[in-house]
């Protein structure tokens, strides 16, 4: 089968006026094409960037790191500084298992995933039917990926490069390219 026998429709998310955020900077919970109107960082959400490089230079060599859970405390902190849009200082403020956590929680809280459910359902499709197929398989996963939304794209595109790194230091910090999809999975699907 090709991907033409995949239905897959192209959805855009706007915000209608009655359905405005409780506060003007909130970055939790908001659509990424939201967050990206500010945004001149990477394509991403500036907490994303600033998460990633705080874990990139303290956290890689974390056993456990985003399998072991941050201080429930230090997370309700740093996720209403941002949401406040105040400035988080993550190096005097966060632990790395807290700045791990608020990352998963962040896409967690997305109103629409990172993979929605339209692509969502063509991925599943794809790896169903062309298990023996793996050229075929790689084209359709491309042609699928092409129909995400830009700032979706964006994002995967960085949290790949950053999870790969991580895994690059699974000798010390256990986190395999497995354990990683298992512990992102659920905030990447929904």
């Amino acid at each position: 089968k090709s991907l033409s026998s995949i239905q897959v429709r192209h959805t855009t998310n706007k915000v209608s006026p009655s359905l405005q955020f409780s506060r003007e900077r909130s970055t939790f919970g908001v659509p990424l094409e939201t967050l990206m109107q500010d945004t001149k960082h990477c394509g991403v959400p500036f907490l994303v960037a600033q998460m990633v490089e705080y874990l990139e230079v303290f956290g890689l060599e974390r056993v456990g790191i985003f399998r072991i859970g941050g201080s429930v405390k230090k997370i309700k902190e740093l996720k209403q500084k941002y949401n406040q849009g105040e400035k988080v200082d993550l190096i005097n403020d966060g632990d790395v298992d807290s700045v791990a956590s608020l990352l998963k929680l962040f896409l967690k809280e997305l109103p629409v995933a990172v993979f929605p459910d339209n692509i969502s359902s063509g991925l599943l499709k794809t790896f169903q039917e062309h298990k023996i197929h793996i050229t075929e398989c790689i084209e359709n996963l491309r042609q699928l990926l092409s129909c995400l939304p830009e700032a979706h794209q964006n994002l995967l595109r960085f949290l790949s490069a950053f999870l790969l790194k991580v895994a690059t230091y699974s000798a010390v910090n256990l986190m395999t390219l497995e354990n990683l999809a298992i512990v992102f999975g659920p905030a990447l699907f929904k």
